[in-house]
């Protein structure tokens, strides 16, 4: 732990002087440790997601925890403010994480003192880990990834990802390949459950079609991340000179690029509207700078084409099960580690479209813009993905989390689940 105190100490420390120039006094606080105490009497569980990917994921857990334990209270922290907004328009109690030095830490329990911590998918921070553990405070990691990278540079620490695996009491890996990379790091065998894929339970909301651009001639571009967005607009350009009906909503990762995302569509010189300007699109729009967070579904619902972002360029791709789950055709990149059990059983069924280029997004473009092609690779998507989607595999989650925080009514949602 000292070597990686030393180098946090440094790293942090340099983010802590960005904070103190360019972020709200309720963002430094936070990011400290310095939150106000939870109101209430019942035990407080902590439960921390990196980002609206994470957070989404964890819908259904977080749902469940509120309809069987009425009295538990619930904290969400993140590391993103959009994360944090997200979970707070759910209404739910939801805070920035504090930075990972001993300060930032203490305080955050010190003040919160949480019954148990619940991570979700790959957020193991040694100092807070340490400080839960040192305390007694169980910790339980759900829809747990551990990729062949990660575990390389884990085993270039042994004595640290010995001390983080010791601290975890319960984990449920979001495949069966990175509960044996948890395994080989040192995670005693019992402390690993059954597999759970919090991706697989997330369920389509009832959103009506938010926008009036003809569904099977629509493209969603979900999640873009920095060198996508280009790609993406090159190839809709030139599909869209041969299919003057197609229409884009593009969708950025990450709302404050938002000036730099709208540069790149206005230099296509095709018309369109952005989201976060209240902007209001109207059938001559052809691109829809879809900018704000939590709206998702609405965008699912008007696209039958969906290209899944963090795939052209190395970020591992998001989730296609949010797609398949809204019937939406799915094409994606070769860059697909994140969700490398669900893309495999994609590419096996030729249950969607792989593409490398902008050439090759536009040809897929204009191939798959026609209802029949888009439902029949929906179709085959929903049944490749139907073997992965079980979440019975949170039962006995429920059941340990239950025990470590004196709430009866969660065990009632193991059996649930059984």
């Amino acid at each position: 732990m000292f070597f990686y105190r030393l180098l946090a100490r440094i790293l942090f420390s340099a983010y802590a002087v960005r904070l103190a120039l360019t972020a709200d006094r309720d963002v430094r606080a936070e990011r400290m440790g310095r939150t106000a105490a939870r109101s209430g009497t019942g035990p407080l569980l902590w439960l921390h997601a990196a980002s609206n990917g994470e957070l989404t994921s964890a819908r259904a857990v977080i749902d469940t925890l509120q309809a069987r334990a009425p009295g538990l209270r619930l904290l969400i922290t993140t590391n993103s403010e959009t994360a944090r907004s997200l979970a707070r328009s759910w209404g739910l109690d939801a805070v920035l994480a504090p930075l990972d030095l001993p300060g930032s830490v203490r305080r955050f329990l010190d003040t919160q003192r949480p019954a148990a911590l619940v991570v979700v998918e790959n957020e193991l921070w040694p100092e807070r880990l340490a400080a839960c553990a040192a305390r007694g405070i169980p910790v339980f990691v759900i829809g747990a990834r551990m990729s062949v990278g990660s575990a390389r540079n884990w085993g270039r620490v042994p004595g640290l990802a010995r001390r983080v695996m010791d601290s975890i009491r319960y984990l449920s890996a979001q495949d069966v390949a990175s509960g044996a990379r948890f395994r080989a790091l040192g995670l005693p065998p019992d402390r690993i459950g059954p597999v759970a894929n919090l991706k697989s339970a997330v369920k389509a909301a009832q959103a009506e079609a938010a926008l009036p651009f003809p569904r099977a001639a629509t493209l969603l571009a979900a999640s873009t991340h920095e060198g996508e967005e280009q790609i993406v607009l090159s190839a809709f350009t030139r599909a869209h000179a041969e299919r003057p009906d197609l229409r884009l909503i593009l969708a950025p990762r990450h709302p404050r690029r938002r000036d730099q995302v709208e540069r790149m569509i206005a230099a296509t010189g095709l018309t369109f509207a952005t989201r976060s300007k209240h902007e209001v699109p109207g059938p001559e729009t052809t691109i829809y700078h879809a900018d704000t967070m939590g709206e998702m579904d609405l965008w699912y619902a008007a696209a039958g084409l969906c290209f899944v972002g963090g795939s052209l360029v190395d970020h591992g791709g998001h989730t296609p099960f949010e797609p398949a789950t809204h019937g939406s055709a799915i094409l994606h990149g070769p860059h697909t580690a994140n969700s490398a059990p669900a893309y495999d059983a994609l590419r096996a069924a030729g249950a969607s479209v792989e593409v490398a280029s902008a050439d090759d997004l536009a040809a897929a473009i204009l191939r798959l813009a026609e209802p029949r092609l888009q439902a029949d690779l929906a179709r085959a998507a929903t049944d490749a993905l139907a073997g992965l989607t079980d979440t019975a595999g949170l039962a006995p989650f429920y059941a340990s989390l239950s025990g470590a925080i004196g709430l009866p009514a969660l065990a009632d949602a193991a059996q649930d689940r059984e």
